[in-house]
């Protein structure tokens, strides 16, 4: 295969063909899996035994884990959650994070072996099934973007309903929430720590021949997916918070269609025709008008406290712009879940729960009350014609939430003693 990437796809191989994945809360295309490699035939000649052991035993554990772990993942059946988001995902999270000291001693130390081994992954957006490249950078790439979707299918987990000995039904817990934020700034931190610390090694010819799923356009949309989904999880406990207040959660919401939109600028041009590509693009889609429908909302409520009429007429605009990105966003969800594969939609919380609940009785209220305002001050002339306008701006907040720090570890301690030959 010489130096740079091939890329495989045989038209009768379907791994990646799943009628169903069950309940998503958290978009994740599936997991990239590492294929199995021989290091001892390609770096059996050059390195010690030791090494050539090491990297062969922390690699056949990643394989064995990931493809166990990328079986069930996405199965159409409710997971065993736990606190931390089930134990077989966070045994894969520390496997990877052992690999990785040994592997950059590779990239790092090892520069005249750096074309020596072929690194075979399967893809899941591209349109090719895997993708081979003879660089470890290429591999410490696909690592980290292994890990931060690790830590999507963990928060996934966590916000799916679960049954407590209160009596009260299945939900969602506020600790199961507090606890997908920092799962949603880590797997943002690893994607970050790729996009600015290790693309850079990847000569630009070869980064053209990156899988889709590792573009950095992509890397950067499920980066900033991952700070999108963790200011809603801010919204949803500052609503269920009583001393929250409504600026507070304008402030969240508005933090949040503007980093869905930066989301679906970011998204690349992803192959529509495979299941993936395009359930991917529609989770964007959804996720950004539901967002418009939270901050229009806030918003409107907040333009409401103005004595002016204009301001009233600006608070009713921004109020039923919230209703039809609402429906808007009702679409999009069915959109995206019917697509294949098929996804379900487990019971609302947070944010999406109370925006249903509230805004259609709230919007439906409001216009009521001007146009009973209206009656009586005798402008019989303004109808609800006149109510109707374009939404005002949303103002516009810096987003609080960075991800992150993420740092390449340290080499493995095996690399200070190793000789080359």
């Amino acid at each position: 295969m010489g130096c740079g990437a091939s890329k495989w796809r045989d038209p009768g191989v379907h791994q990646r063909s799943l009628s169903s994945v069950g309940d998503v809360v958290v978009f994740l295309p599936g997991l990239r899996v590492p294929r199995n490699i021989d290091f001892s035939r390609t770096l059996g000649d050059h390195l010690d035994k030791s090494v050539v052991e090491r990297l062969t035993a922390l690699r056949e554990r990643v394989v064995v884990m990931a493809t166990q772990e990328s079986a069930t993942a996405l199965k159409p059946r409710r997971r065993v959650a736990t606190r931390h988001g089930g134990s077989s995902t966070a045994n894969l999270l520390q496997a990877l994070e052992e690999y990785l000291p040994a592997l950059i001693g590779l990239a790092k130390e090892g520069s005249e072996l750096r074309n020596k081994v072929q690194f075979v992954w399967a893809n899941q957006e591209d349109m090719a099934e895997e993708t081979s490249m003879a660089d470890p950078w290429y591999e410490v790439l696909s690592v980290l973007h292994l890990m931060a979707m690790v830590c999507f299918v963990q928060a996934n987990t966590l916000l799916l309903p679960r049954s407590y000995a209160d009596g009260h039904g299945p939900r969602v817990s506020e600790e199961s929430r507090q606890a997908t934020v920092d799962l949603f700034l880590k797997a943002a931190g690893y994607l970050d720590c790729a996009i600015h610390h290790v693309l850079i090694h990847i000569p630009p010819e070869r980064r053209r021949e990156l899988p889709v799923d590792l573009a950095e356009d992509n890397l950067k949309a499920l980066s900033l997916q991952g700070l999108s989904q963790g200011v809603d999880m801010q919204l949803g406990l500052a609503i269920d918070n009583p001393k929250a207040t409504l600026a507070v959660k304008r402030r969240l919401a508005c933090e949040m269609t503007k980093c869905w939109k930066q989301v679906k600028d970011s998204i690349p041009e992803l192959p529509l025709s495979d299941g993936w590509g395009k359930k991917h693009a529609l989770f964007v889609k959804w996720k950004y008008v539901e967002a418009k429908a939270a901050a229009y909302y806030f918003h409107g409520f907040i333009l409401d406290e103005g004595e002016t009429e204009k301001a009233q007429e600006m608070a009713i605009a921004s109020l039923q712009a919230s209703e039809e990105f609402l429906n808007e966003s009702k679409r999009a969800s069915e959109a995206f879940h019917t697509a294949p594969p098929a996804s379900r939609s487990p019971a609302p919380f947070g944010t999406t729960k109370y925006l249903l609940d509230m805004i259609s009785k709230d919007v439906q209220s409001k216009v009521q009350s001007y146009q009973d305002l209206y009656t009586q001050q005798g402008a019989s002339n303004i109808g609800v014609s006149k109510i109707i306008a374009t939404p005002p701006p949303l103002p516009d907040f810096p987003l609080a939430l960075s991800p992150e720090d993420y740092e390449l570890p340290q080499l493995d301690p095996l690399w200070k003693g190793a000789n080359q030959r």
